[in-house]
């Protein structure tokens, strides 16, 4: 597995207010949206309830990506279980990012997923065409729990889900190459 070496990496940090009209337009971008459950333009309305709702959630994570202090993309830790130590995630990165992008997001998220927050296992979802995800999550030792078929709706196609999942000793003890 050839993991990005640290000093070109880049680092999660925080979401603040400052960055929400900016990841909604991410969000919105026709490139963004077609892998994502919800395909429809978010309304700033809904955008700052989702923010609202954020601010009094214990169980989620939002942190934003910046390499060379650019920010270039979003992930999110939801539904974290203290007790179980388990979370689903999902990121994307900003429509402009340069390939491999989502490569060092994925490194970061399992190291704080796994480091930071101190959890055991982490779960995904993936859209069944959205192929390179699903093959990215698989590079980095997820390992596929299930199908969910003819699952999820949109438009006249109904698509099937991959249900991912990676726990901390698999990626802990990961050869390093």
């Amino acid at each position: 597995m050839n993991v990005p070496s640290s000093e070109d990496i880049g680092y999660l940090r925080d979401l603040h207010l400052n960055d929400l009209s900016l990841i909604l337009e991410w969000r919105n971008s026709p490139k963004v949206r077609k892998n994502m459950y919800s395909q429809h333009e978010i309304t700033i309305k809904e955008h700052l309830k989702w923010w609202e709702k954020y601010q009094k959630s214990e169980d989620c994570k939002y942190l934003i990506y910046e390499n060379d202090s650019k920010p270039l993309g979003f992930v999110s830790f939801n539904s974290i279980d203290k007790i179980h130590k388990t979370a689903f995630w999902a990121f994307y990165s900003a429509p402009a990012a340069q390939k491999g992008t989502g490569t060092k997001m994925e490194v970061l998220a399992l190291d704080y997923c796994f480091s930071t927050l101190g959890l055991n296992k982490l779960y995904c979802e993936v859209l069944e065409f959205n192929k390179a995800v699903l093959g990215l999550h698989k590079k980095f030792g997820f390992v596929e729990e299930g199908f969910l078929e003819q699952q999820y709706r949109i438009g006249s196609e109904t698509f099937g889900i991959y249900r991912l999942a990676i726990n901390s000793m698999r990626w802990l003890s990961r050869p390093l190459d």
